[in-house]
């Protein structure tokens, strides 16, 4: 007895929400969604969902999303029930177009939602409700733990970046996609929150804005040149480690001339008679690269990769020196 009488206390506890809802709708007016309620009985978190707030005027009814779906809803003895005038999953779904368009109808007036026409998502015929569930007070995609999941499923090179030991704190819910990324539509590239990856990447990492005396042109440029962002087996997020990072762009057997674009004469090899620029014989005792490749990285001298308000080499180079 105890036991059916816990069972009994437990169903009204999750059926509650959506009885009441049902009521209110009745108490509204709104015979249409409480006609609804009825068949669709297998949604009972629905009347916890931001989208059915019996108390709030602003609340979307069945109607407002599917059509009055008359055929539907009044199936007259010995006819086949006829389907939703809009439904949003199976073979009878609108397209992913028309479907956001329902969505928009109320979703309009935000402005992270206002680049969606032309984004990368839009082109791609992703519709809302591939990533939000909306008859549920739990939709995976805005909580901080979950959205990744969603995103995952489209993203799997995302996810398999994850995986690599630096990385950003995606995986254990400290961060989540929405925090670098606008799904909705951006101005930047890649669907970035603000208008640039730089700009996305500075709104936490502020100390590698600037500005400096001696700025470092990809820095100033993408932090993508250099950054893995989603993950990578170099620290720091690195693409590669250095020196042969930093050899990508500052190639080992370059003339001077280049300057600090290309390579810096003395240190792949002892600096000729004759020869001008800097001759960098701590790094390579004077010999040759081997040094390097011992671990020995530019960044032991050039550690101001980001920027540098050091003096530069007489010669108006900027060297990016720790001091």
């Amino acid at each position: 007895m105890r036991i059916k009488r816990l069972l009994a206390a437990v169903t009204l506890g999750l059926w509650a929400p959506l009885a009441g809802l049902s009521l209110a709708w009745a108490a509204a007016g709104d015979e249409r969604s409480a006609v609804c309620v009825e068949c669709h009985d297998d949604l009972p978190d629905m009347g916890r969902s931001a989208h059915v707030t019996a108390a709030d005027p602003r609340t979307p009814d069945c109607v407002a999303c599917h059509g009055p779906s008359t055929a539907h809803a009044k199936k007259l003895r010995g006819q086949k029930q006829g389907k939703p005038d809009r439904a949003f999953t199976g073979d009878d779904a609108l397209t992913a177009r028309d479907s956001s368009a329902v969505c928009q109808g109320c979703h309009d007036k935000d402005a992270k939602r206002a680049l969606w026409a032309g984004s990368q998502h839009h082109n791609a015929d992703v519709a809302c409700s591939t990533c939000h569930q909306v008859h549920t007070n739990h939709d995976k995609t805005l909580a901080k733990a979950t959205q990744a999941e969603t995103c995952y499923a489209c993203h799997k090179a995302q996810r398999a970046q994850y995986s690599r030991p630096s990385r950003h704190p995606v995986p254990e819910g400290q961060m989540s996609c929405s925090d670098c990324h606008n799904a909705h539509g951006s101005a930047g590239a890649m669907l970035a929150r603000r208008d640039s990856t730089n700009a996305t990447c500075y709104t936490c990492h502020a100390e590698k804005r600037g500005p400096f005396v001696h700025a470092h042109e990809p820095v100033a440029d993408d932090c993508s040149h250099c950054h893995s962002p989603h993950g990578s087996t170099v620290p720091a997020m690195l693409k590669a480690r250095p020196p042969m990072l930093c050899q990508q762009c500052h190639t080992p057997h370059v003339a001077g001339g280049v300057g600090a674009v290309g390579g810096q004469p003395g240190v792949f090899a002892p600096k000729v008679p004759g020869q001008s620029g800097p001759a960098v014989t701590a790094v390579t005792s004077g010999k040759n690269v081997v040094n390097l490749w011992q671990g020995r990285s530019c960044m032991n001298c050039h550690a101001q990769v980001h920027g540098s308000n050091n003096p530069s080499t007489s010669s108006g180079v900027p060297l990016l020196l720790g001091r």
